[in-house]
């Protein structure tokens, strides 16, 4: 066992010892409810699509700091404008490990849509993290790896939350405060979450601007509205405790009207909800920063399912994922204090 171990371990010139392969793995996510009130300390129930995969993989070469991806493909010091948050992320793990001008390539492949409310850019920071701290042999807590998310996020959002790192890092359903420890939130609930794309990259940066904007010039009236996005946050979570399927998606509808109004939903988001509504939603609101990006609808059952998805697509949807809400209770994240 200790042979395998030491064949797989390769020694840099620095004297540091490296793994010849690293890799880091990390999920999708959707927002149940909370968007953008998130931003402004107040609650959010958010959720792991644990079967939507982003990963990783770090592997020793001879020469360089290669990255390949569907976003990017070269040099690291080379990378895109669109890869920048990406790159410092790097740069400053390399930095705190001491291994500046280690070598390697690093491959990225991932599952998850770009630009639709699903989480992708924190997903690709967290498996970044994980598979270099791997490949250098360490270990890290989650407050770290938080934390090393959060330089990437910072250059691509301007001001993220924190929530899409902590729920593409996670495997259970959260319960998510800014600047507070994010705690389980088991779904004991029948029925089903259909996420549909719209087919429109979203605008996180534009959407968050224009609430911050709405913020600064009627700040009364817009907290009112985080604060109702707070209370069904909280509606929420007591109608799941209950099981109580037709509030939840009650809860969604009326996120959505706020968010309507704040600004950041569009035409095409409008329709689908509207054509949900119509076919066997329980509830139907977007997911995410919005301006396009992916909507969410609560099914009661398979046959309700069946029913959204064809009106869905004879709209012209084409890509779909169902999450059964039994299955999210039975996911728990882990508690370790270090990956």
């Amino acid at each position: 066992m200790l042979f395998e171990i030491f064949a797989n371990l390769k020694i840099e010139k620095s004297g540091a010892m490296t793994l010849e392969k690293g890799i880091g793995v990390s999920n999708a996510k959707i927002i149940l409810i909370g968007e953008h009130a998130a931003v402004y300390g107040k609650p959010a129930i958010v959720v792991p699509l644990t079967a939507v995969k982003l990963t990783a993989v770090t592997t020793a070469i001879e020469q360089g700091q290669l990255i390949e991806s569907t976003y990017y493909t070269g040099p690291l010091e080379r990378s895109i404008k669109s890869f920048a948050g990406i790159r410092k992320l790097i740069q400053t793990i390399l930095a705190r490990l001491n291994q500046r001008q280690a070598n390697f390539k690093m491959t990225i492949t991932s599952e998850i849509p770009a630009e639709r409310g699903m989480g992708s850019s924190a997903a690709t920071a967290i498996a970044v993290i994980r598979s270099l701290y791997s490949f250098f042999g360490q270990k890290i807590n989650r407050a770290m790896l938080l934390e090393l998310a959060n330089v990437a996020e910072k250059i691509t959002h301007g001001d993220p939350s924190g929530m899409d790192a902590a729920t593409t890092s996670a495997t259970a359903p959260i319960w998510f405060v800014k600047g507070q420890a994010s705690y389980n939130l088991p779904i004991n609930l029948d029925g089903n979450l259909v996420i549909a794309d719209s087919g429109i990259r979203g605008q996180t940066g534009p959407a968050v601007a224009t609430v911050r904007e709405r913020m600064a010039d009627f700040p009364q009236e817009t907290a009112v509205f985080m604060d109702q996005l707070a209370e069904l946050a909280t509606s929420t979570r007591n109608a799941i405790a209950s099981q109580q399927l037709a509030q939840v998606g009650q809860n969604f509808t009326s996120a959505q009207l706020i968010l309507q109004t704040l600004g950041v939903s569009n035409q095409t988001i409008d329709h689908l909800v509207f054509v949900a509504q119509r076919n066997g939603s329980l509830g139907t609101k977007l997911t995410g920063g919005g301006r396009g990006g992916c909507i969410i609808a609560l099914t009661a059952d398979q046959a309700n399912t069946d029913r959204l998805l064809a009106a869905l697509r004879a709209e012209g949807v084409t890509q779909t994922w169902i999450q059964p809400l039994a299955h999210l209770n039975q996911l728990t994240n882990r508690e370790l204090d270090y990956e």
